[in-house]
């Protein structure tokens, strides 16, 4: 049978006329089988020739399109102590809605009173600010007449030694008339003497003569002395004046000062005033923070400090908000080596967890539950987990995106790509390479 021999035992015994020889020898079943290995072979080559659409696939999670629509916590921007609540978990609030109710922690801020009393500070430095600018004001006004009477001061003391000069030039001119007189006197006696000794004149007349020459010399004398006198004046008149000027001088250099004392004690209270009014308005503001109040229309969905007398720090959370008006997006994180083969407005499919889906990666149109998105937005810094982050909106020419779906739900996300063959696709899987760098048709036309 296996012909190991040379004895070919087939040629010399007819095996068809066993039973069992009968059932080996008969191939139609051999024929039906490599039919169907050529209709297969066929087949295959066909499927290798059928368009396959290169898809880009991420994981992410649900979430909203901008910012200020996103699940967010609320702080207090001062350290207190809770007090009373005003809302329960899931409550809807509006936007300015008191929430809870918080008190001081701080000494320095436990007085109820302290923004009055605050206030009150402010109108005492206030009207002590008035009184500065009186004091300023009666200042400025001594000062002006201090100038206006040393003014007229010196003005008296120059028509003085205007007085004293004209006296001293009148005493002057007297004095040489008095010289002139004398030098008549003296020869009037002279002549008179001669004249005696001679005869011709008497004693009496000579004494006359004597008692004029003095009376002569005694005015010569005392006009000198008014002279002097008059210079005197003329020194004294000076040194007024001179007394004058430092004595106004000496008076205005005080009031400026005192003036300048109050103008320095008035800034001083300015910038008291500006101080207070700066701590008044701070309380006041204060007050306010005491009430937390919701940013924004939504529902309340954790309290995270919950007790009564909780105390917390500044900026510490102390309940969790979801925005109720929002845009539902999807957020995907792919591989840096995908990252140049998606572009904004580009068309991905996302799968949402707990919806049914059959998913074909590379016939995205036979796909069940999926639904249709666009690129939004690209992040240009790798995150944390290695991947890129991509932003995707609602695709508003596909089918609509469940209602039900909520933030924070997961998300699988395919980017769909150019159309290859079957065969290129696997032969590119097989040897690692990336999918065609792909440029949408929109920028080839901007090119062209």
């Amino acid at each position: 049978m296996l012909n190991i021999t040379n004895n070919k035992l087939h040629e010399k015994i007819d095996i068809g006329q066993f039973e069992a020889g009968r059932k080996v020898l008969r191939d139609t079943h051999f024929k039906y089988f490599n039919r169907f290995l050529k209709f297969f072979a066929l087949f295959l080559v066909i499927i290798l020739f059928l368009p396959w659409t290169q898809t880009v696939s991420g994981t992410g999670s649900v979430t909203t399109l901008t910012p200020e629509q996103r699940p967010q916590t609320i702080q207090s921007p001062i350290p207190g102590r809770i007090e009373n609540w005003y809302v329960n978990e899931g409550d809807f609030v509006n936007k300015g809605d008191t929430i809870l109710f918080i008190s001081e922690i701080k000494n320095e801020y436990f007085d109820p009173q302290l923004a009055e009393r605050t206030g009150d500070q402010v109108n005492s430095k206030k009207r002590s600010m008035d009184s500065y600018e009186n004091k300023i004001n009666s200042l400025s006004g001594q000062i002006s007449a201090l100038e206006t009477e040393r003014n007229l001061k010196l003005q008296q003391a120059q028509n003085k030694l205007k007085q004293s000069i004209l006296k001293m030039r009148s005493d002057s001119i007297d004095l040489e008339a008095f010289k002139t007189n004398l030098e008549i006197a003296e020869r009037q006696f002279n002549r008179t003497q001669q004249l005696n000794e001679e005869g011709l004149k008497s004693m009496t007349d000579l004494e006359e003569k004597r008692l004029k020459l003095q009376e002569a010399q005694a005015k010569l004398i005392s006009q000198e002395n008014k002279l002097l006198n008059s210079r005197n004046e003329i020194i004294n008149s000076e040194i007024e004046i001179n007394r004058i000027s430092a004595e106004y001088r000496e008076k205005m250099a005080k009031a400026n000062s005192d003036r300048s004392t109050a103008e320095s004690a008035l800034f001083q209270t300015e910038a008291d005033v500006s101080k207070l009014e700066s701590s008044y308005t701070n309380y006041q503001m204060r007050n306010d923070l005491y009430y937390i109040k919701a940013p924004q229309s939504g529902y309340i969905n954790k309290a995270i400090k919950a007790g009564i007398g909780e105390s917390f720090k500044e900026g510490e959370p102390l309940v969790g908000i979801m925005p109720s008006e929002y845009d539902l997006a999807v957020e995907t994180f792919v591989d840096p080596i995908d990252l140049p083969l998606l572009h904004l407005g580009e068309e991905m499919r996302i799968r949402f967890d707990g919806w049914p889906a059959i998913v074909f990666s590379g016939w995205p149109n036979v796909s069940y539950g999926t639904y249709g998105a666009k690129i939004v937005a690209i992040e240009n810094f790798i995150s944390s987990n290695g991947k890129y982050r991509v932003l995707l909106s609602q695709d508003k020419d596909d089918e609509p995106w469940p209602a039900a779906i909520r933030v924070g739900s997961g998300a699988t996300t395919l980017a769909l790509l150019e159309d290859v063959p079957i065969w290129y696709e696997i032969w590119r899987q097989l040897n690692g390479f990336p999918q065609n760098y792909y440029t949408p048709a929109k920028n080839n036309k901007t090119e062209k």
